[in-house]
């Protein structure tokens, strides 16, 4: 049986955003093989030599993020677990959130801050993490603080972690080889280029510039995408889109009479609302919290 809450079907809204964003990620992954086909026909051997180096490099420093990025991430806001009794009705709703989602129970910290603000993080549903401010356990209702958990959990659920990582190396692939490809100009006799091939030598050349800022926005693209579809995954789990829409509300009213926050610059994409969205605009990862909470009034 389909359930609609509202006018909008929830399950439709997670379907359609999860293939917008793998239609972007086909992009990404395209447009970076045509970008390596251009420079090794312009750059010949040592485009492919380039291209080796930029793999390890990429590769080893997302995997090594990817592995820790729940260490690393709660070591950087200095959390704490979520233990005792007087974290127990916590628990306890994650715990049930985690049941009606079909994923383990993930472990729950608690961030020392008073900002309204959660993430999630670990590299699969098997170690994964939620964690929580102070802030959100003291200003946010069960309901509200309820329609946040759903939300990062929804994360843990469609392995966005794992997602966002593959997006990220293609990403930091084309940067890599572009940085290498430009700098490597420099030490390119005029002979040595002319002996190449000299349109595709420009074409590689420009894409080495573009390809890096084209491939960021899509990623930021991708973000927003997986960021509709986990308000969108709080609704299927608590069947209340209320809740969420009105912490996002308090969220809002919150950064927008603290402009000054503590969450870490590199951090913040993977709250459930990043404090700097406003001045990034184009070049953010979350959406808008207006066109979020639009889009779950409609649920």
């Amino acid at each position: 049986m389909v359930i609609k809450m509202g006018g909008v079907n929830f399950y439709d809204e997670i379907k359609h955003n999860k293939i917008k964003s793998w239609l972007l990620l086909i992009f990404s992954i395209t447009f970076t093989a045509l970008f390596i086909w251009v420079i090794s026909v312009a750059f010949g051997l040592d485009a492919y030599i380039m291209l080796i180096f930029a793999i390890i490099i990429s590769l080893t420093s997302s995997y090594f993020s990817y592995i820790n990025s729940d260490k690393i991430a709660l070591s950087m806001v200095k959390a704490y677990p979520a233990e005792g009794a007087k974290f127990r009705h916590l628990n306890n709703m994650v715990e049930g959130l985690a049941i009606a989602a079909g994923i383990p129970k993930p472990k729950v910290y608690v961030m020392p801050s008073q900002e309204i603000n959660a993430f999630a993080t670990g590299r699969d549903t098997e170690h994964a993490v939620v964690c929580v401010t102070e802030g959100s356990l003291n200003q946010l209702t069960d309901s509200e603080l309820e329609g946040v958990l759903g939300h990062e959990l929804s994360h843990i659920k469609h392995y966005d972690i794992r997602y966002v990582t593959i997006a990220t190396i293609v990403v930091g692939l084309v940067s890599i080889l572009s940085e290498i490809l430009l700098r490597s100009l420099w030490f390119r006799s005029g002979d040595d280029r002319n002996n190449g091939n000299a349109i595709f030598l420009i074409i590689g050349i420009i894409l080495a510039i573009l390809a890096p800022i084209v491939l960021r926005l899509v990623y930021f693209a991708i973000s927003r995408k997986r960021e509709f579809m986990a308000d969108a995954g709080s609704v299927e789990l608590t069947r209340n889109p209320k809740g969420l829409i009105s912490a996002l509300k308090k969220i809002q009213h919150f950064y927008s009479q603290n402009q000054k926050t503590k969450i870490s610059r590199n951090l913040a994409p993977m709250y459930i609302s990043d404090p700097y969205a406003l001045i990034r605009k184009a070049f953010s990862t979350h959406p808008p919290i207006e066109e979020r909470i639009k889009k779950l009034e409609k649920m």
